[in-house]
């Protein structure tokens, strides 16, 4: 956090760990983020909290009826512990992309659980647990704040084959299905309205487009690639709420290119976004490959307990906050 306030960056997101706060149904331990809390007041750093960011439990079945009471559970008690510490108006991310979520761990089995065929089962329980939980967190803050974060995508095909094109299109449509339950213009039964709504966080990476059935990348420089400003139109248009860019960036020297990408496309958009977030802020190994990724603003700690920064994408960074 003080790192981020030397260089003027005064909000940050930040997650808080279930599987280690709940060892026990109903029992919560703070003692794994109370230090996150305690700096996060000492410095003054505004952080927008996720509570569910793949992690859970491992006594928690995903799929059973315990799932979405528990989680409110959890949303409700750390609301409680954040406001003992910190009176500030909180921030939440109940539920971080539960369309990729869904996704990668309900439908291709690459996350835990590892389901296959039940991304739309998952969807729906982790649409049943952010209601829960708003619910229950707004009854203790009244005020509070929430940033639905999804992956915004292009899906597109070049085949002239029906089921291709519908395939496509129905690729591309997915990436609304959680936002429009929670605000209850789909699965109404889940129990959906417009307040749940608040802030949308759209998480966008260079890869978020692509090619159907084949999964070719379509990247900045191909000509079918859509334009982010269209992107946050579309999301604009759509749920008329305030936007924040939840997630973004890119690997190795593309990164001050990629920034300034995003800045000049906002520009362009018209649309009044509230913030960048940087994903991630330090350099991490490769969730597949365990390699070095230099995607970061900061490199992987040296022997000092030193991080050294790349200077080409705070110069940029620079330039995109200066007044115009």
């Amino acid at each position: 956090y003080e790192r981020m306030l030397q260089i003027g960056m005064k909000t940050a997101r930040d997650g808080v760990r279930w599987h280690l706060i709940e060892r026990e149904p109903f029992r919560y331990d703070f003692s794994s983020a109370i230090k996150q809390v305690r700096a996060a007041k000492k410095t003054g750093m505004q952080i927008i909290w996720d509570l569910f960011h793949y992690g859970y439990p491992d006594d928690l079945d995903i799929f059973s009826t315990e799932f979405p009471v528990r989680f409110a559970g959890f949303a409700e008690a750390f609301i409680k512990f954040l406001l003992s510490e910190n009176q500030e108006t909180p921030f939440i991310c109940p539920v971080n992309e539960i369309s990729f979520f869904s996704w990668i761990a309900g439908d291709v089995g690459a996350f835990y659980p590892f389901g296959r065929g039940r991304g739309g089962e998952m969807k729906r329980q982790l649409v049943r647990a952010s209601i829960l939980s708003i619910d229950a967190m707004r009854k203790i803050c009244p005020q509070i704040r929430f940033v639905q974060a999804e992956p915004a995508i292009e899906v597109t095909t070049t085949s002239k084959k029906r089921h291709h094109i519908n395939g496509a299109k129905r690729h591309r449509e997915s990436q609304f299905h959680a936002l429009d339950m929670l605000r209850g213009k789909r699965e109404t039964q889940l129990g959906g309205n417009e307040s749940y709504l608040d802030i949308i966080g759209i998480n966008y990476y260079f890869d978020n487009q692509w090619r159907h059935p084949s999964r070719r990348k379509v990247l900045l420089k191909h000509k079918h690639h859509r334009l982010f400003n269209l992107i946050l139109q579309e999301y604009y248009q759509r749920y008329e709420r305030p936007i924040l860019i939840a997630e973004t960036g890119i690997e190795n020297e593309a990164r001050p290119e990629w920034f300034r990408y995003i800045c000049e496309e906002i520009s362009k958009s018209s649309i009044p976004v509230e913030g960048i977030c940087l994903y991630p802020i330090v350099n991490h190994p490769g969730w597949d490959d365990n390699r070095h990724c230099h995607n970061g603003l900061w490199d992987y700690l040296n022997e000092k307990g030193e991080r050294e920064i790349y200077a080409p994408l705070i110069e940029e960074i620079k330039r995109q906050i200066q007044p115009k």
